[in-house]
């Protein structure tokens, strides 16, 4: 049987696992019943499983019967702090909802794992799992990664893949060579001058023009410094100052920004220049400025070679109308960036919208009514599956 019969045939346990997950969702990096349900979808596998230590994630190993490199698959498994509205009779209750299609990651996933244990003998080489919480709400690829996953099998994978499944036309592929993604960073900035009464600003130091300035001045910075191929977005998201008196100048104003980037390059610029700036600025109008930078994702940026193959290996299972090129780089972020700065390789989009939505209203992920089409597990598990041997025998 091939992949893709093998794959029809566990689709019903994997919709199955998929919908569980999804009626039950965790966040963060503490996912107890989410491993459980992995754990027990792998034990008959006969898999080395190494377990997170600081957090509910896990690294299972499928070894090849030849020697060979490894090749890394990764699924993420934590929720939103979304209450879903979808109406799906296995939604979740509460708080809490699979609002970016995490479970069907964990499902296919699984399903790869199913479909590569049963084919050891054609393995020349290993294919490490990870099983990744906190992708959302915490910083889990960081956190297995410190923890030592690449060294699970006792050589570093040659290649790293992942999927991720999105709104539209069903059963379609889609990725593109170099920035798919951007990196995320936060900036705090706290703006420290002299507060007094709103009638004598003279004599004070007034930390609220400051701030204003500096609004203008970060739009500035973006378009002035940054190459318009190389683009930087950023966003000032929160503004604060003063107290419940209106007739004072409070001492100090604080902003928020949150800014994206598609290059590494870009990134450390922002990093050291950006505070730079803000620091200038504020010392001009006499104030000082604290400014706290925080790296929550780097880009994740496509090694060519990989897109090229797993382009390849998709085109012979799917043909050519299932597999797109994406247009242009998505400014949302993805912590499997930081796996793709350490081991090249590629991450593509699944659409799965079903049928009976319509793809012009079909709401977003991380939206309380998104769905997804858990039919498309199958192509999921064989295309997962398919990119680990393909690597292999090359």
């Amino acid at each position: 049987m091939t992949l893709l019969d093998d794959a029809q045939v566990l689709l019903p346990e994997l919709v199955a696992l998929r919908r569980a997950i999804h009626a039950d969702p965790e966040l963060g990096l503490e996912l107890p019943r989410t491993q459980r349900r992995v754990l027990d979808a792998l034990e008959t596998l006969g898999l080395e499983v190494v377990l997170g230590e600081g957090l509910s994630s896990i690294a299972a190993v499928v070894r090849g019967a030849h020697p060979g490199p490894t090749v890394l698959l990764r699924a993420d498994m934590d929720a939103l702090p979304l209450v879903e509205d979808t109406g799906l009779d296995y939604a979740a209750t509460g708080e809490r909802m699979h609002a970016c299609g995490h479970d069907l990651h964990v499902a296919g996933l699984v399903g790869a794992a199913h479909l590569l244990a049963g084919r050891r003998e054609e393995l020349h080489g290993d294919v490490l799992l990870m099983f990744q919480p906190g992708e959302e709400l915490g910083d889990g690829a960081k956190r297995m990664l410190a923890e030592g996953l690449l060294e699970t099998t006792g050589s570093r994978p040659v290649a790293a893949f992942g999927i991720h499944v999105v709104p539209g036309e069903y059963g379609v592929f889609s990725t593109r060579p170099g920035a798919l993604m951007a990196g995320a960073i936060e900036v705090e900035i706290t703006v420290t001058g002299a507060g007094g009464h709103a009638s004598a600003p003279h004599l004070t130091r007034d930390p609220v023009p400051v701030a204003a300035e500096l609004v203008t001045a970060l739009q500035t910075f973006v378009t002035r410094r940054f190459d318009v191929f190389d683009p930087v977005v950023l966003s000032v998201t929160q503004l604060h100052a003063g107290g419940p008196a209106r007739n004072i100048i409070a001492d100090t104003a604080t902003l928020v920004a949150s800014v994206r980037v598609l290059s590494h390059e870009s990134s450390a610029r922002v990093q050291t220049e950006l505070p730079a700036l803000v620091r200038e600025i504020a010392a001009a109008h006499g104030c000082t400025a604290q400014v706290d930078v925080t790296v929550l994702c780097a880009p994740t940026v496509n090694d060519a070679r990989a897109v090229e193959r797993v382009r390849a290996t998709l085109r012979g299972l799917f043909g050519d109308e299932r597999v797109w090129e994406t247009a242009h780089p998505v400014m949302g972020s993805e912590d499997f960036s930081f796996v793709l700065e350490q081991v090249p390789g590629a991450f593509l989009f699944l659409r799965a919208t079903p049928a009976e939505v319509d793809l012009e209203t079909a709401s977003p992920n991380h939206s309380p009514t998104v769905v997804f089409d858990d039919a498309v597990l199958a192509d999921q598990a064989v295309a997962l599956a398919a990119f680990a041997m393909e690597t292999l025998t090359a």
